[in-house]
């Protein structure tokens, strides 16, 4: 007799379309049922060391195992989370959700799951929970105690005395000093010990969900935020390390990032044995253009591990939806079946915005402020001598989950069924229990030993109130009731769940889209101010000092550049103090006065249309600082080693250009800005009054703004570039560059080409360091012929080129 559940499993193997790791999005999906099958322990690690005990069927999917964990922690946000794990080759692995857990973990007893974060988004203001950026903030203080968030000393100190204000509340001289002997938060932690206290005394008064918004505001600046290492080398066996992250693949040499691959730009990710291979889309603008990338690696077990978790970021941060899987071949199969599993950034960001869900408190550990409260004596002691294991009933999966106690315990509550809200996912249209993403029945919670607040499970809530509790007030979870709790900013101080008003009035950190807006434009613009000191300050002090640089070169750059320094260093600080209104670090935001930018911004443009002269005239600072270079070889020397100190992150050109750019980041800010408010907004009018402004400038610097990118284009092709004279000259203009196959008496040879709007360069690449490229000839078009030569060489897309002096036959691909 053929088992069903191996007829099942064949089918699927053989396409059939029905698969039971769908995903928990998609709305009227329905996981098969799974025999129950043997019931085993697992164990899981949570992010505050906590180890938890979760028990499901053997067959179950790790998908089950994964939503018993976020069920467990009250976690709508648990996409940006996975379970991590030792293979027996002790390398860590991550979870596969579509698989059983028992095909991943051979010996489930010896096994402890780590419950870490695996997707860490650009901006912390993404993630819309507080308990999420709690999470965020342990993860965080984990890779800072590692060694694996590597920063100078300043920073890490700022750092740490962040989390110390969250865990002990406002410095205190005796307590805090105590703290820092008794927990190591960096490892050179000691030598840090005043500076960490000094910064601690900055944050009197600041919540525990403040410390953690202001901790990851600082560490996503980080160059090593969310990145982890995995050991390779390149071609010429240079030691190296890849990373992954929402923005692509990453290439690292120690902790510095020396290349990184964006995700537009990868054309495809692959591996052979032990070499991993990333292919690029063709890029016109670069003339060091190489279409595959390769890096060895130890085995090919890391090649697959690291190509999987690339899959699952290109994944997660670009993709709109999960993919759809694919149907396998009936009989012969290529390539690995991996996909990703889940819901996207986009989805989840969208489905937690929507979904209103009502803010559930939650404990913090290593607190001071323990909530008096929440806990009835009897309870506090029964929760440092027992620990509630969570299990699973695989018959109906994901239907059941049972918070298991003593039996005679008095205080144990009857199971009551929820109602009201959904389980994270992504719902279409109506909220109806029939488009809940798993359309099953609801889950069950029994044998609870504390009266806990509402759960958000499978789509509803309201749990019955328990014995001593009332009805205005809520008992902490029985989840963490055996770690030091800390009331919640969510809780009054007498402990009891804040109103919607009281929630409206004292949030600190706003929702609109307005306001995300305006935090982009004050991060832009400390980074542009830094751009700007470049050029103002670093770089005429750095070559005053060799005294090279020429009086012309300074006049120029202090009479055009240091007039717009000065002009936003005055804009930025309007735009903070008018997010630090808006953020509600005053009394203002209650009425509401200062939740717009449009006004600030149209202040200042109007102002900044007072230096469009200058900004006109920043084309002959690059003109000048050529000229001189190629006049002066001490000066170009010292520019090309300026260019090599930390402060100039860019190639020095790029600097001069970045008044005018930034413009144009104005323009689509106010574009943004106009789009979202509606023509009634008290912000409207300024926010277009301002974009009008703005549009006018661009459009009278833009032939300013053309001729600099292109000068600036020639001066980095004039270094990939050796045996040519005077690339840049005036008049020329770079219109694009590609590779081609010359014919000559050894046959086709590729070359790549430049052209230019007076000649056509065709080159090689070099032997040198740089990976320069050596130029073999110059082509003049004035008087330039082209006809196909097909029939003539026999050699497909052939064509021949006509000048006054040679001719030249190419192939294309």
């Amino acid at each position: 007799m053929v088992d069903p559940v191996d007829s099942a499993l064949a089918a699927q193997r053989l396409g059939a379309p029905e698969s039971f790791g769908v995903s928990t999005l998609e709305p009227g999906q329905r996981p098969r049922t799974t025999p129950p099958g043997r019931q085993v322990s697992i164990r899981v690690q949570l992010l505050d060391d906590v180890t938890e005990v979760f028990h499901v069927s053997q067959r179950a999917p790790a998908k089950a195992l994964f939503d018993l964990v976020c069920v467990h922690l009250n976690l709508s946000e648990g996409d940006y989370f996975g379970l991590q794990y030792q293979n027996p080759r002790r390398m860590m692995v991550w979870l596969d959700l579509l698989k059983p857990t028992l095909k991943q973990i051979k010996r489930p007893k010896n096994t402890i799951l780590r419950f870490v974060v695996k997707f860490f988004p650009p901006d912390h203001t993404q993630l819309l929970e507080e308990l999420t950026r709690y999470l965020f903030a342990l993860q965080i203080k984990h890779d800072l105690a590692c060694g694996r968030l590597t920063c100078n000393d300043t920073s890490a100190a700022l750092l740490v005395s962040h989390i110390v204000q969250s865990e002990i509340g406002d410095f205190d001289e005796v307590q805090s000093f105590q703290h820092l002997l008794h927990n190591k938060y960096i490892p050179d932690q000691d030598a840090l010990m005043d500076k960490i206290t000094e910064y601690h005394h900055k944050h009197v008064g600041q919540t525990p969900a403040e410390s953690d918004y202001q901790l990851l505001e600082i560490a996503l600046r980080l160059e090593m935020y969310g990145v982890r290492l995995h050991p390779a080398k390149d071609r010429e066996g240079i030691q190296l390390s890849l990373a992954v992250s929402h923005i692509g693949v990453l290439v690292f040499q120690g902790h510095t990032k020396i290349n990184a691959f964006n995700w537009s730009k990868v054309r495809k990710l692959s591996f052979k044995r032990k070499r991993f291979f990333i292919k690029l889309r063709p890029d016109l603008n670069q003339s060091a253009y190489q279409d595959t990338l390769e890096f060895g690696m130890a085995s090919r077990d890391c090649c697959k591990i690291f190509w999987k978790i690339c899959v699952e970021h290109h994944a997660f941060f670009r993709l709109m939806e999960e993919p759809k899987p694919q149907p396998k071949a009936v009989l012969f199969t290529r390539g690995s079946s991996f996909r990703f599993s889940g819901r996207t950034q986009k989805q989840v960001f969208d489905y937690v915005k929507d979904a209103e869900f009502k803010k559930v408190p939650f404990e913090r550990k290593h607190s001071k402020k323990v909530s008096t409260c929440s806990l009835a004596p009897q309870d506090r002691k029964r929760s440092t001598m027992q620990k509630e294991s969570v299990s699973v009933d695989q018959t109906d999966y994901p239907l059941r989950l049972t918070l298991q106690a003593p039996v005679d315990d008095p205080t144990v509550s009857s199971a009551s069924h929820t109602n009201g809200q959904q389980i994270p996912g992504v719902v279409s249209g109506s909220s109806d229990l029939s488009d809940c993403p798993l359309a099953s029945p609801p889950v069950v919670v029994s044998d609870c030993p504390l009266a806990s607040p509402p759960v958000v499970v499978n789509g509803q809530k309201d749990f019955p109130l328990g014995p001593g509790q009332s009805p205005n007030g809520h008992q902490p979870s029985p989840i963490n009731a055996h770690s030091s709790p800390l009331t919640s900013p969510l809780l009054t101080d007498g402990g009891y769940v804040r109103t919607d008003d009281e929630d409206e009035i004292r949030r600190k950190f706003p929702t609109d889209k307005a306001y995300f807006i305006a935090k982009e434009l004050l991060t832009t613009e400390r980074t542009f101010q830094k751009d700007l000191a470049v050029i103002t300050v670093w770089f005429q002090a750095v070559l005053s000092k060799e005294d090279v640089l020429p009086d012309s070169v300074r006049t120029l750059i202090n009479t055009n550049y240091d007039p717009v320094y000065q002009f936003h260093q005055f804009f930025l600080k309007e735009v903070e103090q008018r997010l630090q209104q808006w953020e509600g670090r005053s009394n203002a935001h209650i009425k509401g006065d200062y939740q717009r930018v449009g006004d600030v911004m149209l202040k200042n443009i109007q102002g900044l249309k007072q230096l469009t002269s200058l900004l006109q005239r920043h084309g002959e600072v690059l003109v000048e600082l050529e000229r001189s270079c190629r006049s002066s070889q001490r000066l170009e020397e010292a520019c090309r080693e300026f260019e090599q100190q930390k402060v100039c992150y860019l190639p020095l050109n790029v600097f001069l250009l970045r008044p005018l750019h930034r413009l144009l980041h104005y323009k689509l800010i106010l574009e943004r800005l106009c789009k979202h408010y509606p023509p009634t907004h008290q912000d409207f009018r300024d926010s277009r009054a301002a974009l009008a402004d703005i549009s006018e400038m661009v459009l009278q610097l833009q032939g300013t703004m053309m001729k600099m990118e292109n000068f600036q284009k020639l001066l980095e092709l004039k270094k990939d570039l050796t045996g040519i004279q005077d690339l840049a000259i005036p008049g020329r203009e770079f219109i694009r560059l590609g590779c081609l196959s010359k014919l000559s008496g050894k046959g086709l040879q590729q070359r790549m080409f430049f052209l230019f709007s007076d000649s056509l360069v065709y080159t090689s690449r070099g032997m040198t360091a740089d990976n320069q490229f050596k130029v073999h000839g110059q082509l003049p078009l004035y008087g330039m012929t082209i006809r196909e030569s097909e029939d003539d060489w026999g050699v497909p897309h052939s064509f021949t080129l006509f000048g006054q002096r040679q001719s030249v036959v190419l192939a294309a691909r």
